[in-house]
């Protein structure tokens, strides 16, 4: 269910605005985003696991929390990085 130390570096490297760039909002999303997608595939088969269901509603709301941050300091960020990850339809 988590995610694994190079699927982790691999997103670190493809979304950090410059070397060694681990804290910005971009590579926190797209952590967050990968174990979410996780999570929900684990959900498919376990349906009643409630206190992973828990942990996944603390993910989502912590997701929602950052992106509003972003949006309100560089929209166009924003934009780009939901347009990357495949959020908001």
């Amino acid at each position: 269910m988590s995610i694994t130390a190079e699927r982790k570096q691999e997103l670190i490297n493809e979304f950090a605005i410059c070397k060694g760039d681990t804290g910005s909002p971009e590579v926190q999303v797209s952590i967050l985003t990968d174990r979410i997608v996780n999570l929900t595939e684990h959900f498919k088969t376990h349906k009643k696991d409630n206190h992973s269901r828990r942990g996944l509603l603390m993910l989502v709301n912590k997701r929602r929390s950052l992106l509003s941050y972003l949006k309100s300091k560089d929209e166009g960020r924003y934009q780009e990085l939901i347009k990357r990850l495949g959020l908001r339809k």
